[in-house]
């Protein structure tokens, strides 16, 4: 008794582990999110910035797949990069972080700053709204 005890005890824990490992990124929350700074928070000028990201998987630029991509950071951007659109590339404020980063170091003057989080495909085409956070911080 004691053996089909223990065998059904590993069922029911390899089915938990199996259901749990199959649930698809689709059915997380996708989303986008600072893990540092906080919004509102008051940095130096030299700002580590951590990036993270719910219901997608970060990989490196190249290869498009489904519920893939990677990060991008708009510092002030004059504008936001709607669904569909490319992030525009050779602008300092439309950082690109196709080798899959989750954080970087940036330089910020002093004053008021807008941060943006874009998540974006491997082709670095955007998420849109639904992968985007903005955050504002100000610079000592």
């Amino acid at each position: 008794m004691l053996i089909a005890s223990i065998g059904f005890a590993n069922n029911v824990l390899a089915f938990d582990y199996y259901a749990t490992k199959s649930i698809s990124a689709k059915t997380m929350e996708q989303r986008v999110y600072f893990v540092e700074p906080k919004d509102g928070a008051v940095v130096g000028q030299e700002v580590k910035v951590v990036m993270g990201v719910n219901g997608m998987e970060v990989k490196p630029a190249g290869v498009v797949e489904e519920n893939v991509g990677h990060h991008h950071l708009l510092i002030d951007a004059p504008k936001q990069v709607n669904a569909g659109e490319a992030v525009p590339a050779g602008k300092d404020e439309y950082r690109h972080f196709g080798k899959a980063q989750t954080e970087t170091m940036i330089k910020l003057a002093p004053g008021k700053h807008t941060l943006t989080l874009q998540f974006a495909n491997g082709a670095h085409v955007s998420y849109g709204e639904k992968m985007r956070q903005t955050i504002t911080v100000t610079a000592k």
